[in-house]
């Protein structure tokens, strides 16, 4: 399956996600809010036909402040804060008038769920969530707009960029090129050992002892006792007690004494004599050896559940309810596609977070490297991306040989990721420039 086949949320050409509203403020976020109320709010920013309130700026301003003060990192400075925050906020405003004016749509469905996860993401119910944005004086059909909002933004960001990105036969020609010019066949090693430690500066004495031991072993093995038997009985490394095996690993991950005694060795067979090294005596057997097909991948069959946020500290809490959701799975109290049909804000949500077969590169990194760390059937920690937060599980992998097409289809893909940023950025100085912005000056 092809990149261009899967849900827009996990595509690595994708555009940054906007999530549901947190709700509530911080503290001193409520404070100043409130103070400005008080005063009179007033508009800082005409964008199009939408206005950016002092109340706005200042509200994200002291929840970003807060947020850089809990990582412990350094504090901004104040005016440049600001500024940054306003000239978000501007881009904000000039993307939703886009978005309302090119008609994108966003089905009720979706709001609901979205609404529902905000609800369950504050450990509330709706009603208790429609009763706490009262109190914060916003009313419920007004919440739902901003979300429809965030949604179709979603949405018309990724149209607009996407079809700015252009991939030419050539461009992809390139890349395969390069990729076949730097691919050699890799041999993997699978070995294990008895070691017999020497200390540093161990005296001729001392040595002569060690070395007695690891030839002892050797025999030992030679004699017909079970090498694994024996690692466990003498060996001195810490994959004593799996019977020496160290696993299946790349040549280039294993020191070069390792190689060259293995490279005359058959699967199965022990080498004539210890091997001496800084550590010690090492005797070494063959288990397997393997040699990758430079032209196989490996391809995998998994699911997600995404829940969105909007910044680090809704992400928090995000990730809390994802990992009382995994405690559910792993119970058995429900099940995984069960959870994705009712909670998951993503595409895949209709079949259970089903993503079909997927090749290396097709999703973000954060995710594949996840993915990638999962035995089948296993369930990842909350994963945070630049769309979200997932639970993702291993249904089942595979070795194949793509075909030519899908080979070209896999480079394509490859290709608009690396191309997406600088189209993104471009389609957002576009619309700023064609956007009416008006700055204004508090009041006196």
């Amino acid at each position: 399956m092809t990149q261009n086949s899967k849900p827009a949320c996990l595509r690595a050409a994708a555009l940054v996600a906007v999530a549901a509203l947190s709700l509530g403020l911080a503290g001193a976020a409520q404070a100043q809010a409130e103070r400005l109320t008080r005063n009179g709010d007033f508009i800082v920013a005409v964008v199009n036909t939408e206005a950016v309130t002092a109340v706005e700026v200042a509200q994200r301003v002291e929840r970003l402040a807060a947020e850089a003060k809990r990582a412990g990192g350094p504090q901004p400075a104040a005016d440049l804060l600001r500024q940054q925050v306003l000239d978000s906020l501007i881009d904000e405003r000039v993307q939703v008038t886009f978005a309302r004016e090119v008609g994108q749509k966003v089905d009720d469905a979706d709001i609901d769920r979205a609404v529902a996860n905000v609800a369950a993401q504050n450990q509330l119910t709706v009603p208790q969530l429609r009763d706490r944005l009262k109190t914060e004086g916003m009313e419920m059909p007004r919440f739902r707009s901003n979300l429809r909002d965030q949604l179709m933004l979603e949405k018309v960001r990724e149209r607009e960029v996407n079809t700015r990105i252009r991939v030419t036969d050539a461009d992809i020609d390139k890349l395969l090129e390069d990729h076949r010019a730097k691919t050699v066949i890799e041999v993997q090693l699978n070995l294990a050992q008895i070691l017999v430690t020497v200390p540093e500066g161990a005296s001729a004495e001392v040595l002569a002892q060690r070395q007695a031991r690891a030839e002892q072993a050797l025999a030992r093995v030679r004699g017909g006792e079970d090498f694994s038997a024996v690692a466990r009985d003498l060996s001195e490394d810490g994959n004593r007690q799996a019977g020496g095996e160290i696993g299946m690993r790349p040549v280039g991950r294993l020191p070069d004494l390792f190689v060259e005694a293995a490279r005359e060795l058959a699967p199965g067979q022990v080498a004539a004599q210890p091997l001496r090294s800084a550590a010690g005596f090492h005797i070494l057997k063959l288990l397997d050896r393997r040699q990758t097909d430079p032209f196989q991948i490996t391809q995998t069959h998994a699911r997600h559940i995404l829940l969105r946020s909007t910044d680090r500290a809704q992400s928090a809490a995000v990730q809390r309810r994802m990992e009382e959701l995994k405690r559910q799975i792993e119970r058995g109290d429900k099940r995984f596609d069960e959870v994705a049909r009712e909670v998951s804000e993503d595409g895949s949500a209709p079949g259970g977070g089903d993503l079909g077969w997927a090749s290396p590169g097709q999703f973000v990194p954060e995710f594949e490297e996840a993915m990638a760390q999962l035995a089948p059937g296993g369930i990842s920690p909350p994963v945070v991306s630049r769309f979200g937060v997932h639970l993702i599980q291993v249904i089942e992998r595979r070795s194949i040989t793509p075909d030519p097409k899908e080979t070209r289809e896999q480079a394509r893909n490859q290709l608009r990721e690396t191309k997406f940023e600088q189209a993104y950025t471009d389609w957002a100085k576009e619309l700023r420039l064609r956007a009416y912005i008006e700055l204004r000056e508090p009041p006196l």
